[in-house]
């Protein structure tokens, strides 16, 4: 995938065109801009440059776990999300392109105040909510120790604008405690049952961890705790904002409704149900206190 050749002069390592395993000179160009912090246009343009052994050591690693079948993001250590360069490792999943159309519809909507983000992973929605909204700080929940721990590193990484706070604990207990109120609530819970989970590829499976993917026997154990707490954590029509899998939309709305929220279900950009959108209604586990 990388052919080390060295010029016979400078002893410089070069970056050629390659058609071995892992999708040849496309692929060189991505792990070697995704290791040295460059685009991949630049990586490809600048491929005869000297480089460091430092870099090259990387790269090489990254090949090695490419070549073993881990995913791209795992083996180079980072993954964009939204406007955001973030640091990924196992200890949370990779964030998805759909996740980045939640983000899109809660800056839509909503603005000021408190947002809190509910299984924050790698805190990618976190950042990209502090990084582009016009919130006053931003409440991140890891029950993952490790996730947390990395959602803290990112933190640092991006440096938002806006304070980002993490804060460990299982789903919304760790807000429940306090007497803020949240503008919104956000979250892409685990939402998968075991057979699903079973039943995914190898890249997802042997890798992503498997608490952030499966929750309960219908998958819906998470969605259902969000569903019945977030009401009496949210300002007067607050957002709840969900990812769901598309095959329990349906099954979604009823369950939201059945706690007492307006809900809405709303497509991705391939066409798919995958964020259910709520307001708390007047039935069981809405909030109707006035302030």
């Amino acid at each position: 995938m990388f052919d080390r050749s060295r010029s016979s002069g400078g002893g410089r390592e070069t970056l050629r065109r390659s058609n071995g395993k892992g999708g040849g000179q496309e692929t060189t160009a991505a792990v070697w801009a995704a290791v040295s912090g460059m685009t991949v246009g630049e990586a490809w343009l600048r491929r005869d440059e000297p480089k460091s052994p430092e870099l090259l050591a990387r790269y090489d690693g990254a090949v090695a776990q490419l070549e073993r079948g881990v995913p791209f993001a795992y083996a180079v250590g980072s993954a964009g999300f939204r406007a955001l360069d973030l640091k990924i490792d196992r200890r949370a999943l990779i964030p998805r392109p759909e996740t980045e159309g939640l983000v899109e519809l809660v800056l839509a909507r909503c603005s000021g105040g408190l947002v809190a983000d509910i299984g924050t992973g790698s805190g990618c929605i976190a950042l990209a909510l502090a990084v582009e909204g016009q919130f006053a700080r931003v409440v991140a929940v890891e029950r993952s120790a490790d996730a947390a721990a990395l959602a803290r590193e990112n933190v640092k990484r991006v440096s938002p604008k806006t304070p980002v706070e993490i804060r460990e604990g299982d789903l919304l207990a760790p807000l429940a405690d306090r007497a803020d109120r949240y503008r919104a609530i956000v979250s892409n819970p685990p939402y998968l049952t075991p057979r699903e989970y079973a039943e995914l590829e190898r890249s997802v499976a042997e890798f992503e961890p498997r608490e952030a993917l499966v929750s309960g026997s219908d998958g819906l154990e998470a969605t259902r705790a969000i569903f019945a707490g977030a009401a009496a954590l949210l300002e007067p029509d607050g957002l709840l904002a969900i990812e769901i899998d598309e095959r329990r939309a349906d099954a979604i709305h009823v369950l939201g409704r059945d706690y007492g929220w307006n809900v809405e279900i709303h497509a991705d950009l391939f066409g798919c149900p995958r964020y259910a959108l709520a307001t708390p209604g007047h039935g069981p586990g809405a909030n109707t206190s006035e302030e």
